[in-house]
Formats: C-alpha cells, sequence, structure tokens
C-alpha cells in the first residue's frame, strides 16, 4: 500500500482550477487585524477596555458568520463553548497561563470564534487547496525548528511542553480528517499568541502545573491546543445539528 496516500490520505488534491474566494481572505485579514489592533489597546489595558473589545469582538464575529451555512455556524458555537471552559479550566483552575488581570477577558470567547472561523476560511482558500503540500512542510519546518530551539539549551526558558505539543500537532495532522484547518490554525495562533504574550495581555507559567515540564512563553507547540478546539467542533457539529432539528421537530409536532 502506498505510505504517501495513507498519509496524505486527508489531504486536498487541488489544481490550478480551485478558485480563490475574497471571501475567505477577507475573513482572515479581518481577524488577523482585529488581533493586531487588540494587542496595541492591551498594552494600557482596563477591565472596562477589556468589556468593550469583547462587544466589538461579538459583533465582528456576527457579522462573519452572515455568509457561513448552519454547519459553520454551529462549528464555530461549539469552539466558542468548549474554548471557554478550557480557558476556565486551564487558566483560571490550573493556573497554566495567567491573563493581566487574572481573569478570562471578555474578548476571549468571541476571539476564538473568530480565530476557528479563520482557520476554516485558509483552509477552504484557493491558496491552500492548491498548495497543501507546500504549506505543510513550510508549518512543520517552522514548527519544527522552533520546537527544537525550545530544548536546545540555547533559550534562558526551557520548552519541553512546546515540543510535546508539536508532537502531538503531528500526529492531528495525519490522522486528523481536516488537516489543512490545523495547518492553518497555525499561522493565525502563532500570530495571537506572539503578539498577546509580547504585549502582557498573559503569560505561560515557567513550569507547567500538571507536567511539571519546563514552558516557553508561548510554548511552540501552542497550536496544538487550538487544533483540541477544532477537532471538537468539526466533530460535534453534525451531532449538534441533527439534535436541535430532533428537538425543534417534538416540539413542533407537540404543539399541533
Amino acid at each position: 500500500m502506498n505510505l504517501e496516500r495513507i498519509v496524505l490520505r486527508h489531504f486536498p488534491k487541488g489544481t490550478n482550477a480551485d478558485g480563490h474566494r475574497t471571501r475567505d481572505y477577507l475573513i482572515a485579514g479581518i481577524t488577523f487585524l482585529c488581533v493586531g489592533l487588540s494587542s496595541l489597546f492591551e498594552m494600557s489595558a482596563s477591565v472596562e477596555r477589556q468589556h468593550l473589545l469583547g462587544t466589538l469582538a461579538w459583533v465582528f464575529l456576527a457579522a462573519l458568520l452572515l455568509g457561513e451555512n448552519r454547519e459553520t455556524r454551529m462549528q464555530v458555537a461549539i469552539a466558542v463553548i468548549f474554548a471557554t471552559v478550557g480557558e476556565h479550566f486551564a487558566s483560571i483552575y490550573m493556573g497554566g497561563y495567567t491573563y493581566r488581570f487574572e481573569n478570562v477577558p471578555a474578548y476571549v470567547p468571541p476571539g476564538h470564534g473568530m480565530v476557528y472561523l479563520t482557520a476554516v476560511a485558509m483552509a477552504r482558500s484557493g491558496l491552500f487547496i492548491r498548495h497543501p503540500k507546500k504549506i505543510t512542510l513550510f508549518v512543520i519546518g517552522v514548527w519544527g525548528a522552533w520546537s527544537i530551539w525550545g530544548v536546545s539549551g540555547y533559550p534562558e526558558r526551557g520548552d519541553a511542553v512546546g515540543a510535546l505539543l508539536f508532537s502531538i500537532f503531528l500526529v492531528w495532522l495525519l490522522i486528523g480528517r481536516s488537516p489543512m484547518v490545523y495547518l492553518a490554525a497555525f499561522f493565525i495562533t502563532t500570530w495571537l499568541e506572539l503578539l498577546g504574550t509580547g504585549v502582557g495581555a498573559w503569560h505561560w507559567a515557567a513550569i507547567d502545573p500538571l507536567l511539571g515540564w519546563p514552558q516557553g512563553n508561548p510554548p511552540s507547540g501552542v497550536g496544538a491546543w487550538y487544533c483540541l478546539v477544532d477537532a471538537v467542533a468539526i466533530g460535534g457539529a453534525g451531532p449538534a445539528l441533527r439534535l436541535v432539528q430532533r428537538v425543534y421537530n417534538k416540539l413542533r409536532y407537540s404543539a399541533v
């Protein structure tokens, strides 16, 4: 059996016939821009400003979802719920990372929705569909080099957790059903994490509270956590839509 066929079975077989949709690039561009501008506001943030950013993020997310189908909207909803619960567990309870005011800022839940939607939009874009192998090699090369650097002994702060997360990402990439979404997540999450930690919006604990291993700020493989959110959203959307439809039908028939 062809090994390459097995490894790449869920990757798109793109051709030049796969066109570019302006919408996909617009979603990505808006999200990257919003992350950048939000980071500037966070440099002198207050809780009140975080609430304002949160309100604006919900407005932007709602606007971006207007042109999406029911399945994508459900995926975004699941991503927001799952990621928000995860934020409270990993940050507030475990202390794996801490936000500026030791809270979960109001912009985080809608921000996760925008990040997920951006990964989906990039993954289905003509650029990603046409060049899956090149993008894969780029992400693995850059991310792998970052992870190796973290455990090389050169940086003052070790990053064993980042190397572990990168290894987990490789597994997601090989066995997951949506590898292009995971690859796209690398770009937006790396941008998000580097800017967020750079301006002090949050910081990662030097020692992971669960494993007791050193981790970077941010960990090099932090995108693997976002890939988990993506996988849950993609896998849960279908069952959630069917459940909603059954409940709707039951309520409609009982009202007749």
